[in-house]
């Protein structure tokens, strides 16, 4: 995953669809069909049974794991004390302390010395007689639940009575303990049984003498499986109720950020590492934590030994994630240390044999003490996470492939295309890749609705006999309805295409409510409960429906008209300072439409609401670093085949500067990103809703200090952009974005003909089904999606659900009207 901005916005579709519609063919027949005239649309979806399609591999559709949004501490791994080893610090978040989530009643002070329980556990607490520290667990608190039973533990170095209660602002939750410790550092435990329900509980642990303390633990008994050092149960039965064909973990920019040195006196205890799974096993008080790059601490507590065992309990294959030595989301810095690159690749021959070897083997006999002697079967591993250095990536790459198949050939090793779906890096990448034969690459985009809707036959014309793709993170920017619509009528195509695409995961998975640094995501959370958003209920749907094989089938589009570019233009910053002067539009017959040199004031520009903007010295400038997306507008909505001329100068901060056209609002533009992921590239993005997808991208900086002249020439749906009078690139936007969208596969084991239709539209689509003599049942069992595009599931509401239904109309061929804004998925069983 990446840290990009033209992956956070909210976006839906509604309006953004049906402004491509033209209309209907349909010719009422009554006053009746008169009436409804209006909101349905003909469509004819024709089967071929004689013709043989894609295979689908049962493990086609997975799920992501990365700890983002609180996705393991305080989520999915089980452990209900915050910061249970004292290791928070301001590496992981400036708020940081070693106490953070502590509170201590006396004297109590953290302590870094040779005392501590371990090396790789640094810091330890210290409390002084008749003290005592309070723990508050994430969110409000400690939740139990009546009659549920808790395991604590505590590691401790004490002479002393450690008296460990439970309890709420209202009084006890549980009958308090009493340990006696004595000695040096030993495991102690106790079991609380809660007498009833709290969300706001705390742990604290009293000490009558002085007492060095750490690794303070409370763990649910009832985890998922029942587990030790477990998963959150009813996070855990979401994921496994989806049937997912793999789990791919840990990330993301997890794997390619930070330093990749160990954990250990050589490197000064690095705390800002990339994530190394040898720090992630056995005993959990041995493990490393580590500043995770999403803004917390991770405890390493769910680790490698914990992914593969829940894998292996959902039914899923495991496919691990290693680093490369090249750095990513935004730190794109290649690692030049031949002996550290050694010491990542026999990592990852260890991890193989972690996985799969016998006891007999040294990681092999690891993985069986912690309890597993049997092997995890790991047959895919990936080598990176969105490299935006494809050169210095794909070098590194093949030294970790060579090594990994000449003791391994039968683990498929996956590369990258790096952080988009286009551009000079994803060419750069691609090229490497094919030219080295690669099995598989690993491709990532986040996009508008419009874009998944646009591009759903992406993959029709990849090369057959190129690397495969694994499709490792993608989402359309939204929770709403309408953007699980357009990421199912997406992924008709990717089963179209499934010879191509072999795997493919939403991201990101997980997402605690009140610590969110990336949306969408596919399920929610807080501490009480989890539920599914709407594309969820998608994913769902396919994963648990995908069939065996595609049913070659044709449909009729929606009609569509296709207008010129219009719109207004705009001037923007992100993250940075910059001057604007001499904006020019002039129309293609020559009429001066806007002549602004800043000479006087800036009445004809209209803010969005950020940044500082201001004339100074007949220049328009922007002069707050820290506001993001300040975009201005100045002319007419209604503008069409116009050139737009500016001058830009970056005046300091992270980025470059945009410059926008073809502006309806501030949701809906196009804009020329220029220095845009810290100053790493450049793109012309195209907002629809406030969701953005790249339309163009190459690499690229802006100095710092220098005027570049700016020029945009619309013609028609065409664009054409200058820099510095020398044509940068151009591109013609007339896609439509097809709202009806359909495939049918076959499931060998019963037979069934599933035919999965998509409607992403306010119109019904009534639609003549014709089965080409395929030998079905007369009824079919219905699946369907259906609510309104901006619905939204919540933890109170879940407006988008399945409905379950009978159709007893089916014949070779028939007719079925699919509801506007749907999702339906016609099970048929043969005859």
């Amino acid at each position: 995953m990446t840290r990009g901005r033209r992956r956070r916005w909210r976006i839906g579709l509604g309006a953004a669809v049906g402004s491509l519609l033209a209309g209907t063919a349909v010719l009422p027949s009554s006053a009746a069909d008169a009436a409804d005239a209006a909101d349905v649309t003909d469509y004819t979806v024709t089967v071929d049974p004689s013709r043989t399609g894609a295979t689908i591999d049962d493990s086609m559709y997975g799920v992501f794991f990365e700890d983002i949004n609180r996705a393991a501490d305080g989520g999915l791994y089980a452990e209900l004390v915050q910061n249970r080893s004292f290791e928070y610090t301001t590496a992981d978040n400036k708020a940081y302390t070693p106490l953070t989530a502590w509170t201590a009643g006396g004297t109590a002070r953290t302590v870094d010395d040779d005392g501590r329980l371990n090396a790789r556990n640094r810091t330890y607490l210290s409390l002084g007689a008749d003290a005592s520290v309070t723990n508050s667990g994430y969110g409000t608190g400690i939740t139990v639940a009546k009659g549920r039973t808790y395991d604590f533990s505590v590691w401790a170095r004490a002479d002393s009575v450690l008296t460990v209660t439970l309890d709420d602002a209202d009084g006890a939750l549980a009958a308090p303990k009493r340990v006696r410790a004595k000695g040096g550092w030993t495991k102690y435990t106790a079991t609380f049984t809660a007498k009833r329900a709290s969300t706001t509980g705390r742990l604290s642990v009293a000490t009558t003498r002085t007492a060095a303390l750490d690794m303070v633990s409370l763990f649910p008994r009832d985890t998922y499986k029942g587990r030790e050092n477990g998963l959150r149960k009813d996070l855990a039965e979401k994921i496994a109720a989806l049937r997912p064909g793999f789990v791919r973990f840990p990330g993301g920019c997890l794997v390619n950020t930070g330093s990749m040195e160990g954990y250990d006196a050589a490197s000064g205890y690095q705390r800002t590492r990339s994530y190394q799974w040898k720090d992630t096993v056995g005993p959990v008080e041995q493990r490393a934590t580590n500043a995770n790059f999403w803004g917390y601490n991770q405890s390493y507590g769910l680790g490698y030994y914990e992914y593969f065992q829940f894998a292996e309990d959902i039914g899923a294959m495991p496919l691990p994630v290693v680093p490369a030595l090249v750095t990513g989301c935004g730190q794109n810095q290649a690692v030049d240390d031949d002996a550290l690159l050694e010491r990542h690749i026999q990592d990852t021959l260890d991890l193989i044999e972690f996985a799969n070897g016998p006891v007999t083997s040294e990681w092999g006999k690891k993985r069986a003490q912690m309890g597993h002697p049997k092997p995890f079967h790991l047959t895919h591993l990936e080598v990176g996470n969105e490299e935006n250095l494809p050169e210095a990536f794909f070098a590194r790459f093949k030294e970790f492939r060579a090594a990994i198949t000449a003791e391994y050939p039968d683990v498929s090793v996956i590369s990258n295309s790096g952080p988009d779906d286009s551009g000079s890096v994803f060419d750069a990448a691609w090229k490497l890749n094919k030219d080295a034969d690669v099995d598989m690459v690993d491709e990532h985009y986040y996009n508008s609705p419009q874009w998944f809707l646009q591009n759903n036959d992406r993959y029709d014309s990849y090369d057959r006999n190129g690397p495969k793709v694994f499709l490792g993170e993608y989402a359309s920017g939204g929770n709403t309805f309408a953007n699980a619509l357009s990421e199912a009528a997406y992924m008709t195509g990717l089963e179209r295409n499934a010879d191509v695409v072999k795997l493919a995961s939403y991201a990101p998975l997980l997402a605690r409510q009140d610590t969110v640094q990336w949306r969408p995501d596919m399920i929610w959370f807080d501490d009480q409960k989890a539920w599914g958003s709407a594309d969820y209920e998608v994913q769902k749907l396919f994963m648990r429906n995908v069939g065996d094989q595609v049913v070659p089938s044709t449909a009729t589009n929606t009609p569509s008209t296709t207008a010129p570019i219009t719109g207004a233009v705009g001037l923007s910053t992100w993250a940075t300072s910059a001057a604007y002067d001499d904006v020019r539009v002039t129309g293609a017959d020559g009429t001066s439409l806007l002549n602004d040199d800043f000479s006087g004031d800036a009445g004809r520009w209209t803010p969005s609401g950020s940044g500082s903007w201001s004339i100074q010295d007949g220049r328009y400038v922007q002069s707050d670093e820290a506001a993001e997306n300040t975009l201005v507008t100045a002319g007419d909505p209604s503008w069409h085949d116009y050139d737009l001329h500016a001058k830009a100068t970056k005046e300091s901060g992270k980025e470059g500067f945009l410059v926008a056209f073809g502006v309806k609002d501030t949701g809906n533009y196009y804009w020329w990103n220029l220095g845009g992921w810290n100053n790493t590239q450049s793109a012309v993005e195209q907002a629809v809703n406030g969701g953005k997808s790249t339309l163009l991208a190459t690499a690229g900086s802006i100095e710092t200090g220098r005027a570049y002249d700016i020029d945009i020439k619309v013609r028609g749906r065409q664009v054409t952009l200058y820099l510095d009078g020398q044509e940068w690139g151009s591109f013609k936007d007339d896609k439509p974005a097809e709202p009806f969208r359909q495939v049918v596969t076959r499931d060998k084991k019963t037979g069934d003909l599933i035919v999965k239709v998509v409607n992403a539209q306010d119109a019904r689509a009534r639609t003549t089904v014709k089965l080409g003599g395929a030998k079905v049942a007369k009824s079919a069992a219905v699946t369907t999606l259906a609510a309104a595009p901006e619905a939204e599931n919540t933890a109170s509401e879940t407006p988008v659900r399945p409905v379950t239904s009978t159709f007893a109309g089916v014949a070779d061929t028939f007719s079925y009207t699919f509801p506007a804004n749907s999702v339906t998925f016609l099970r048929i069983k043969k005859r």
